[in-house]
């Protein structure tokens, strides 16, 4: 089956619980119509370069899929209807990297860097 990359902004005014919940919900649909989540990724609350909606931050989040073609679409197609969700990008990969994602490398880096300075 095609290999997909998933990131997808949820409202700032969620709670982190809600956020994750999203994430198991959009798996639980692609388990439905034959896919498989491989990884998933709960990256926090950030900053956006723009508003969208009227909102500065998001929830962002990260999923690493194994699902043909039709089972994504219909994860997107409910995405897109859900209020929570601002935004999606779906990427098709040819295979997917090894350990955590760029974003999660750089909280790991940043403590390494603390550790440096004392």
């Amino acid at each position: 089956m095609p290999l997909y990359e998933h990131v997808f902004i949820s409202r700032q005014d969620l709670s982190n619980t809600q956020a994750e919940g999203l994430i198991e919900h959009f798996g639980t649909i692609l388990a439905d119509n034959g896919g498989k989540l491989v990884e998933q990724e709960y990256w926090g609350v950030k900053t956006m370069a723009y508003k969208i909606n009227k909102n500065r931050k998001g929830h962002y989040a990260y999923l690493r899929t194994d699902a043909p073609a039709t089972a994504v679409q219909e994860m997107e197609r409910l995405m897109r209807l859900h209020d929570d969700v601002m935004r999606i990008l779906t990427i098709k990969v040819d295979a997917h990297e090894e350990g955590p994602s760029v974003q999660m490398q750089k909280r790991d880096d940043r403590g390494d860097r603390r550790e440096r300075r004392n």
